[in-house]
């Protein structure tokens, strides 16, 4: 909604358009969206629990609090990182699609706005349905914005509506009366009054109608009589009739409705968030919101002849991980692996079983081979865009890349989700056990070693700027490296410093709070000394493997491992090396940071946005950040640090509320560089605290962007994606690459000529096979390189396969029989019913029959002729799945969630409790046919169920929702 008209994620302090993201009474998109994700995700976790028998206590509504209460405490940040990704897309659609009247439901664009809604829903169910919730959320994320629209700009809440307009998420369903092109809506305000501005008729008529906007005059159009959005940014309202309607502030036209309409916003989110719950199933829905006991588990492993020591090491570590943290707050969140060699690599496996990831490692074979490099750069890739952001992946290999023109492709994935990527390099000398003449082994072996020095170092720094380690070891000692970093991989791990050096002697120093644990010390090179000095001023040498501040020490290969002794204050280590070395310090603590580099709004109102890439480099620029984990710690400093070590930029701090902050830099450096966070606990602890951000940053002087106005691919059809590319340096001919995780063929310029300071647009055309899978996710990667190849900058785009959705229709429950014998001791006594569940001729089958309510035992069978076949789910359209159901009289209430293959989700709710006017069992049915039993049926539609679920969660807001 143009509740967030301004255009990003900050505003100017003067002439902006629509609210001010920090300050104020009125509710603006992103705390709708927040309050609604923060209640469902609750209502979620109090039905897993109370399923599982275990008390559940409502939380308060803040992301560290409901992670908490969900039992993942630790995933707190993938949880806040999840919300800001979708309050990100959403607000992105007033920069993307100002002028679109479909996304803003203006200019009584209802059946359209609706349209990108239910199109939207759909991709969101069918990349849930194959865990690709990254791309859920960020189309969940634009979906959100005209939905919560909708109530802010037409006149639903005028026409004294008090509960949201469900239709709006189904495609069949009709939204409501919609007033004619030619009929009259609105007379003129009276000077600034509005209040009565809508036409007796139309409301009494119950007649849908919104606001019309246009930004300036000449295109300020609408047909006569119609209503205004209103404000002193929309042209229209200088047209009679005058005024506007639009409730996004407290002070708009229809300010005096702005809480009602925010309220019925929040209602509808939570309505649709429901929705996409029910489709998804609980836990693959908090999966989608980033609640999770623990990290990714993702391998990408080289399968060619060499490997097969490897592989086997890998097999014995995924065996003892997974039997040391499966059930534990550790329990990976998914597990992911990628195989490679040439010229293959993948498929992606993705799963949350972790029985199907441990039959996918054993079933690698280590053959092939021949020529020395293989396709690390494309497994990597993949499983760049298959793993969640801020994940920790381990590449196996003893090859260099073949592929290594992705390289910048790798990195700009690296930077855009933040994740860490480590190296298991054996064999880095090139002595790869092929079948080769003694003297194809010598020019292996001398190939190799010229491979050290050039090819190799490749890992080394995508290492670097990822914030992980380039680990070469022998064969025989890989197991012991991957113990030591896999057992140490858990969600709760922070960085506190982390610094890759040439040859050089230097002193680093860093501080330690009092909430880290498990302090851990890394460092690869080789001939690498150091002096550790405690806060006390004790100090250890390297040569002493064990003493006073080291309690346990490991090195295998060129990697060293310290564990200290946890002590709160300022740590010093002097480093002396004559070769190249990492150094990384990490501990165990709930307290770590979110950041995004902000931009000058492109839009006509100004204002800051997020920056999907690289910031520019050399001018002013913004940062915000967002301390997770804690409510009693503030930031106090926030510096960019070259990656050299030699230069650092300090921020001025500004403190923006909710746990976000406003760091503002007179430049941004145009060395790689590292984000840097301090702050002091509130609580009266001593200790400061300090986080840095273990992926690197560059800066460029070159602009890509994207509109992003169709994220879907349909199979076999090609499909446009326009992009602009402007530059603040010299110009001349970029290079254009453009390259897709999945291999689909494309097409794009390879070059653009730039004028110095000038702009130019360029076309991918992209094209997923017929055969692709609907819920495929696709990145899409578009790079520009400067001239000379000083600089490069890209923008990464996500895109879902979906074959065209023909079913819109939910699936139909019809009883068939309710029995009991229920007495006045509920333990001695049973209850019993038979129901038939379809989806119709036309519809997709049914896909899951589940319990929603109930502790009985539900069996569910396929009806066949004449009999049944045992199976939890319909394999044909027109098939008859028929679900049994017996309880305890104590547990009087049962309800079935009945989903479809395309996600249409029907709730279907049963009851032998006695009515105070009937003492006959009750039940309700989705089916028209209504139930066929003896026992009389309170008509009572799901949807006031749900409603009445709704009111009572806003309630728990401590908003004034009418029920």
């Amino acid at each position: 909604m143009s509740w967030l008209a301004a255009l990003g994620l900050l505003l100017l302090q003067t002439g902006a358009f629509g609210f001010d993201i920090f300050s104020g009474n009125s509710l603006n998109h992103q705390e709708i969206t927040e309050r609604a994700i923060l209640n469902v995700t609750a209502q979620v976790c109090r039905a897993l629990a109370l399923a599982e028998g275990k008390d559940f206590t409502f939380p308060r509504l803040t992301a560290e609090s409901v992670a908490v209460a969900c039992e993942a405490s630790k995933s707190s940040k993938s949880f806040r990182q999840t919300i800001k990704l979708i309050q990100n897309k959403n607000k992105q659609v007033d920069v993307r699609f100002l002028f679109d009247p479909r996304y803003h439901f203006d200019d009584e664009n209802f059946t359209e706005g609706r349209q990108i809604i239910t199109d939207g829903l759909s991709v969101v169910k069918a990349s849930n349905k194959i865990n690709n919730f990254e791309a859920a959320r960020e189309k969940l994320g634009q979906i959100l914005h005209p939905l919560q629209d909708f109530y802010s700009h037409s006149n639903w809440v005028e026409m004294e509506n008090k509960v949201p307009n469900s239709n709006l998420i189904r495609s069949n369903a009709v939204i409501g009366s919609i007033a004619a092109e030619s009929r009259a809506t609105c007379r003129n305000c009276v000077g600034d009054d509005c209040t009565n501005n809508i036409l007796e008729d139309i409301l009494g008529e119950k007649i849908l109608t919104s606001g019309y906007f246009a930004l300036v005059s000449i295109l300020a159009a609408k047909p006569t009589g119609k209503c205004s959005h209103g404000g002193k940014y929309d042209a229209t309202s200088e047209i009679e009739p005058t005024g506007g309607i639009n409730k996004d502030t407290l002070d708009a036209s229809h300010g005096h409705l702005h809480m009602k309409a925010a309220n019925l916003a929040i209602a509808a989110t939570s309505d649709l968030l429901e929705d996409i719950r029910g489709a998804a199933g609980d836990k693959p829905f908090l999966q989608m919101m980033g609640i999770s006991k623990g990290k990714a588990l993702c391998f990408v492993i080289d399968t060619t002849g060499s490997m097969s020591d490897d592989i086997a090491a890998v097999r014995g570590v995924t065996s003892s991980i997974i039997n040391s943290k499966v059930g534990t707050e550790d329990e990976p969140s998914v597990y992911i692996l990628v195989p490679f060699n040439d010229p293959e690599f993948g498929p992606l496996t993705k799963t949350t079983d972790p029985e199907v990831f441990k039959n996918a490692i054993n079933s690698l074979s280590a053959i092939g081979g021949g020529d020395f490099p293989e396709m690390s750069l494309s497994g990597l890739q993949l499983a760049l865009t298959g793993a969640p952001r801020n994940s920790e992946i381990f590449l196996f290999t003893d090859a260099t890349a073949k592929d290594q023109h992705l390289r910048s492709t790798v990195i700009a994935l690296i930077e855009q989700t933040k994740s860490v990527v480590n190296f298991m390099i054996t064999g880095i000398l090139g002595f790869r056990r092929r079948r080769q003449s003694a003297v194809s082994q010598q020019q292996d072996q001398q190939s190799g070693n010229r491979m050290l020095k050039s090819d190799a170092r490749l890992y080394i720094d995508m290492a670097q700027a990822s914030g992980g380690l380039a680990i070469e070891v022998s064969k025989s000692e890989l197991p012991v490296a991957i113990s030591i970093l896999t057992e140490s991989s858990i969600s709760s791990l922070v960085t506190l410093l982390q610094a890759a050096r040439n040859p050089k002697a230097e002193n680093f120093t860093f501080t330690v709070d009092e909430s880290v644990r498990n302090l851990t010390v890394y460092i690869t090179g080789t001939l690498v000394t150091f002096t550790l000095i405690s806060p006390s001023g004790v100090s250890q040498e390297s040569a002493n493997a064990t003493g006073s501040l080291i309690t346990a020490s490991q090195s295998v290969g060129n990697f060293k491992t310290l564990q200290l002794k946890t002590q709160p204050g300022l740590w010093e280590i002097k480093m002396v090396s004559t070769n190249p070395y990492i150094l990384k310090v990490i501990g165990e603590s709930p307290i770590d940071f979110l950041f995004d580099f902000l931009e000058v709004s492109q839009g006509p109102f100004g204002g800051l946005d997020v920056v999907d890439n690289r910031p520019r480099a050399g001018v002013n620029g913004s940062l915000i950040v967002t301390l997770t984990g804690s409510e009693s710690t503030t930031v106090t400093e926030v510096l960019l640090v070259e990656s050299s070590g030699l230069r650092e930029v300090n921020g001025t701090v500004e403190v923006l509320g909710g746990g976000d902050y406003l760091a503002r830099f007179d430049r941004i450096p145009t060395e790689e560089f590292v984000v840097l966070v301090k702050g002091q606990n509130s609580n009266g602890s001593s200790g400061i605290l300090q986080r840095q951000s273990p992926t690197s940053t560059k800066a460029s002087n070159v602009t890509v962007t994207s509109p992003d106005s169709n994220s879907v691919l349909v199979p076999g059809i090609p499909l446009s994606v326009p992009f602009s590319v402007m530059t603040s340096g010299t110009g001349g001919n970029f290079s254009i690459r453009a390259t897709n995780d999945h291999g689909f063929n494309s097409s794009f310029p390879s070059s653009l000529f730039l004028e110095t300071g000038g702009s130019g647009n360029g076309t991918v055309n992209l094209t997923a096979p017929s055969t692709t899978p609907s819920g495929t996710d696709v990145t899409l990667t578009i790079e520009v390189e400067a001239p000379g190849s000083a600089d490069i900058n890209y923008v990464v785009l996500r895109f879902t396969v979906l074959k065209t959705v023909t079913d819109f229709t939910q699936p139909v429950c019809k009883l068939l029989s309710l029995q009991s014998n229920c007495s006045d001791i509920c333990s001695l006594s049973m209850w019993e019913l038979s129901v038939q569940v379809t989806d119709g001729a036309d519809g997709t089958g049914v896909d899951r029959v589940s319990l929603r309510q109930g502790n009985g035992t539900m069996n569910t069978s396929l009806a066949v002729g004449n009999g049944t076949m045992n199976t939890s789910l319909a394999v044909g359209k027109e098939n008859i799945t028929l679900v049994s159901y017996s309880s305890s009289c104590c547990s009087p209430d049962v309800e079935l969630l009945v989903v479809d293959r395309v996600g249409n989700v029907a709730s279907c709710f049963y009851s032998i409790r006695k009515t105070a006017t009937n003492s006959s069992q009750t039940a309700t049915t989705n089916s028209p046919q209504g139930p066929t039993t003896a026992a009389a049926v309170v008509s009572l539609s799901t949807r006031a169920v749900q409603s009445f679920l709704l009111c009572f969660s806003i309630t728990l807001l401590g908003l004034n929702l009418l029920c």
